[in-house]
């Protein structure tokens, strides 16, 4: 499979996601993805590989013995690791394509933000709500 950053300078490939999909609600993530979660899956490091723009890359040690690599052009993250972990935590949006897999689990839910709801009673669309 294959991913990307936004503006397409840096891209990777994986073999396969070796880890089940979360959604990660830390407050880590929130701050670092600006978003209300992160969805991850966990690749082991022989699986994953630049392929572009690995020159474009810049990290940030977030906490001790981890470090988030994102493109130093449009700020996407793309994956994580930890020092000594076997593994890379991709940043499952930056995918190009479908993995085939769904999200299994919701994690740090403690961090959740107030104004996050899961209520399906809301209005939801496909693109742009009617008249805009």
């Amino acid at each position: 499979m294959k991913g990307s950053c936004l503006c397409g300078v840096v891209t990777y490939e994986v073999d396969r996601l070796d880890m089940p999909i979360g959604h990660c609600h830390c407050r880590t993530c929130q701050k670092a993805h600006a978003a209300a979660f992160a969805t991850t899956a966990g690749v082991e490091r022989p699986h994953f590989r630049w392929t572009s723009g690995e020159d474009g890359l810049s990290c940030y040690a977030s906490s001790p013995g981890k470090r988030r690599w994102f493109c130093s052009a449009c700020g996407t993250h793309l994956m994580a690791e930890r020092t000594g972990q076997p593994h890379v935590i991709l940043r499952v949006a930056t995918l190009d394509e479908d993995p085939g897999e769904r999200p299994v689990q919701h994690i740090w839910r403690s961090h959740d933000l107030p104004w996050l709801t899961f209520d399906d009673s809301q209005p939801s669309y496909d693109e742009w709500p009617p008249g805009r």
